[in-house]
């Protein structure tokens, strides 16, 4: 039998191994904590087609400068000398204008359109999890701050996506989510969107994937990897491992072993930090803030309600920041009644990998065998089972998929 290590025990390796299992593979998962430690945990698990859109936009140029500035701004940038780190930045911002965002969004928009039938795939596949149902509620203080947020509606749609999406009113609103005080009058529906839990998730496609004869190792780091007949990891402890293909799903972490194989786009890890509170009335849809890029979901295996925001660029294991949850408490607050912040669980950092054009990484290397699904940036967890499907289809058969042509890491 075939065997593939795959290196990287998030969603998009996970959903890899499944469907390399598909095409009769044995599978090896290894990862340095485990299942869904990285940025896959605390993710907010929203699984909206119509906001996988790229992150580098025309309006930077207006909100960056408070990325520097603004103590509570949702966008952070360490104010340090670093050379690499401001290579990644000046990329980021080149593509920060409307021509650039269609290409992008073309070149995603097929993956957005296959995402949520690639869920529905591996659940009718066995894997013992479930997706939630939207709507999605969409809120602003007053009208005026919702431009922008239109503006990247109107243009998924424009590039082919369905987004029933209409104007609420505030006692509307309050039937789907009870939590939002008044102070919240601009209010949408987004439909057509899901949500999940990713730790549930994740933990539950690792036990379809042990089911079906896989191996998940935890607390296994890869150092190096080479081939030259057939591909060989180098693990931490100083042992080799080999295999007939492997796939590297390292999140932000991917550069370290990935650069050397001929994978030159720059990878930044744009930190992402939740928590999670109790609410008063029970949350059952998901709510987003775009004005302060606030992401909240029900965790229904908890009963609370997860408060996801920030794109910190630091590297991907540097300290937790606690000025970071201060902010988007800070933010979120004065938008949110029934909700006790004096009982606030589950703070974390999770560090997504960005890229300068907001563009994957999923296909072959320079390595004979050796192949790369990561740099999803904030899409990691909806576009993680479409990735891993067409990447298991790429390595069993060849045919590279039109969905994943334009994420060659080879670009």
């Amino acid at each position: 039998m075939t065997k593939a290590i795959i290196v990287g025990a998030g969603m998009t390796g996970l959903a890899t191994a499944w469907h390399l299992q598909e095409y009769g593979y044995e599978v090896e998962v290894v990862d340095r904590v485990g299942v869904a430690a990285g940025s896959s945990w605390g993710n907010a698990g929203w699984l909206a087609p119509g906001k996988t859109i790229p992150l580098s936009n025309a309006s930077l140029w207006r909100y960056g400068p408070t990325a520097l500035l603004d103590k509570n701004a949702a966008m952070s940038v360490p104010p340090r000398i670093d050379p690499k780190l401001w290579a990644f930045v000046g990329q980021f911002m080149a593509r920060a204008n409307q021509k650039s965002w269609d290409k992008t969004m073309a070149a995603l928009t097929p993956a957005d359109q296959a995402s949520l039938a690639a869920f529905d795939e591996l659940i009718d596949g066995g894997v013992d999890a479930v997706t939630h149902d939207g709507p999605f509620i969409v809120g602003f203080e007053k009208e005026s701050e919702a431009t922008g947020f239109l503006g990247e509606v109107e243009g998924a749609i424009r590039h082919g996506q369905d987004i029933p999406f209409q104007q609420i009113t505030y006692d509307e609103a309050l039937e789907y989510a009870p939590m939002l005080s008044e102070r919240v009058q601009a209010i949408y529906t987004m439909g057509g969107q899901r949500y999940i839990e990713p730790s549930v998730f994740c933990d539950a496609l690792a036990d379809a994937i042990r089911q079906r004869g896989g191996t998940i190792r935890g607390g296994i780091e890869v150092t190096e990897v080479r081939s030259t007949r057939i591909p060989a990891l180098n693990f931490a402890t100083g042992e080799w491992a080999t295999a007939d293909v492997v796939v590297l799903a390292t999140g932000a972490w991917l550069p370290s072993l990935a650069r050397d194989l001929g994978v030159r786009t720059l990878v930044q890890a744009g930190r992402g930090y939740s928590f999670n509170v109790p609410t008063e009335k029970e949350a059952k849809y998901s709510v987003y803030l775009p004005h302060t890029r606030v992401a909240c979901t029900p965790v229904p295996s908890k009963g609370r309600f997860q408060i996801a925001g920030t794109m910190e660029f630091r590297e991907p294991d540097e300290a937790f920041q606690p000025a970071r949850i201060d902010s988007i408490i800070n933010v979120t607050k004065p938008m949110f009644q029934g909700i006790d912040w004096d009982d606030i669980q589950d703070e974390w950092v999770g560090s997504r990998p960005v890229t300068p054009d907001g563009l994957p990484l999923v296909g072959r290397t320079k390595v004979p065998n050796v192949y790369t699904c990561g740099g999803h940036g904030m899409w990691g967890i909806i576009l993680g089972p479409v990735s891993g499907k067409l990447l298991a289809k790429q390595i069993a058969t060849g045919e590279v998929d039109p969905i994943i042509a334009p994420f060659d890491p080879l670009r």
